[in-house]
């Protein structure tokens, strides 16, 4: 029993100590997230000295966090704003992620001595923007930016996580099987249809479900969030039970639902909101606690390289590949090319290659560690700056969302 208290002493401290510090984070504009991960950090082996190293614990608890992240996202992306970005997101976050990983791959490759097949691995782990940092920074973060580039970017953010993770999870089979480039057959084209068509078809019948569910079952308005988070998660483990994406079916779910009549429906909101902060902090906190920081020098300025080159080359040359079709201007680009944070879906997904058996597992690990922390000094610090500096700023009352607050839903008393 002393082990238990001990534990959730330990643990609430963490939580607690990370709550108080987002106030420092507001007043002096620092990236938040980036605040989490390095209370975990200090926490950790190398700092106070708790020693944590449960992978498999660490990634189901991970995904947990993601998908209730996830699930908020799409609860509060408004369906109109979904129409005006949806093709040029789902560019980005389908062909942007295979851009961005291949051209990761060949530059892992030269600076870490990787096959390109365990580069593109390293490249998927980090390709994915995080929706956490993401929608924290455009919603609270006091950035007003004309309503398309938000709502590309928001989409973005919450509908790359499924591709990232579907092409880890698979290059990780093949790089642990010594497979290679033959893996990439039919087969693994159809299970990535069969992933995604899964995850969209269970998302749209899973938010029908909620609403359905909610507004004639539910008599007091205190069990409404409570309904709302367990069927989203049934949606979520359902989803990826039946082989679909249990991620893109639990951000679909959340979006349907979202724009629908609910019952209860600010109580749900602010129950969401809170949940997701919670989900948020805990989730970077266990991955502070993972790992290891005295292994970093070891590979300290290929990793920096490697962010460097994610920042400045490989990012922005898949943005702008993708929206180069569509109706934005150059500055609009490069803000959102910008705006690719990497943050906890990065560092879960290195956890992947040690689950799978890839040798030298460790070094993915904690290379994605050092560069989410880069992405996150480099650009959580000066997004606003940027904006600015390309004249993208514009009245909080032309603004899709006023700082400090959310969009009016349908639904909403």
């Amino acid at each position: 029993m002393d082990a238990f208290y001990i534990i959730l002493l330990v643990g609430t401290v963490l939580v607690l100590v990370s709550a108080f510090s987002s106030l420092l984070a507001f007043r002096f504009g620092a990236p938040l997230l980036l605040i989490f991960l390095s209370i975990g950090l200090l926490a950790g082996v190398d700092g106070l000295g708790i020693r944590f190293e449960n992978y498999p614990f660490t990634f189901m608890l991970g995904s947990l966090a993601l998908a209730i992240v996830l699930f908020d996202s799409g609860f509060m992306t408004p369906v109109h704003s979904f129409k005006a970005a949806a093709v040029p997101a789902i560019a980005m976050s389908s062909v942007g992620v295979i851009i961005t990983a291949t051209l990761f791959g060949l530059a892992a490759k030269y600076l870490l001595g990787f096959s390109l097949l365990q580069g593109m691995l390293l490249g998927s782990i980090v390709a994915s923007t995080d929706a956490a940092a993401v929608f924290f920074l455009l919603r609270i973060g006091g950035i007003n930016i004309r309503d398309k580039v938000r709502s590309t970017l928001e989409v973005e953010s919450g509908t790359n996580d499924p591709m990232a993770i579907f092409l880890t999870v698979a290059l990780s089979e093949l790089v642990a099987t010594g497979e290679g480039f033959s893996g990439f057959d039919l087969h693994f084209l159809m299970m990535f249809i069969e992933e995604m068509g899964l995850g969209l078809i269970f998302g749209l019948l899973g938010g029908m479900m909620i609403v359905w569910v909610l507004n004639r079952f539910t008599s007091d308005r205190g069990l409404a969030p409570i309904f709302v988070l367990t069927l989203a998660l049934l949606v979520f483990s359902f989803t990826g039970t039946m082989g679909g994406s249990g991620f893109l079916a639990v951000y679909v779910a959340g979006m349907v639902a979202g724009n629908r009549k609910m019952f209860a429906k600010q109580q749900i909101v602010r129950f969401n909101e809170g949940l997701s902060w919670l989900a948020q902090i805990i989730m970077f906190l266990v991955l502070g606690l993972l790992a290891t920081p005295s292994q970093f020098p070891l590979i300290l300025l290929p990793a920096i390289g490697l962010a460097l080159f994610l920042i400045f080359v490989a990012r922005p040359v898949a943005v702008w590949l993708s929206l180069l079709p569509f109706d934005y201007t150059q500055q609009e680009i490069g803000f959102v090319a910008w705006v690719g944070l990497r943050g906890a879906v990065s560092i879960l997904l290195a956890i992947m290659p040690i689950m799978s058996g890839v040798e030298n597992g460790e070094l993915f690990f904690n290379t994605t560690f050092i560069i989410v922390l880069v992405s996150l000094l480099v650009q959580g610090w000066t997004i606003k700056p940027v904006a600015q500096k390309l004249g993208l700023i514009i009245p909080p009352r032309m603004g899709a969302v006023e700082s400090g607050t959310r969009p009016a839903r349908q639904g909403d008393p």
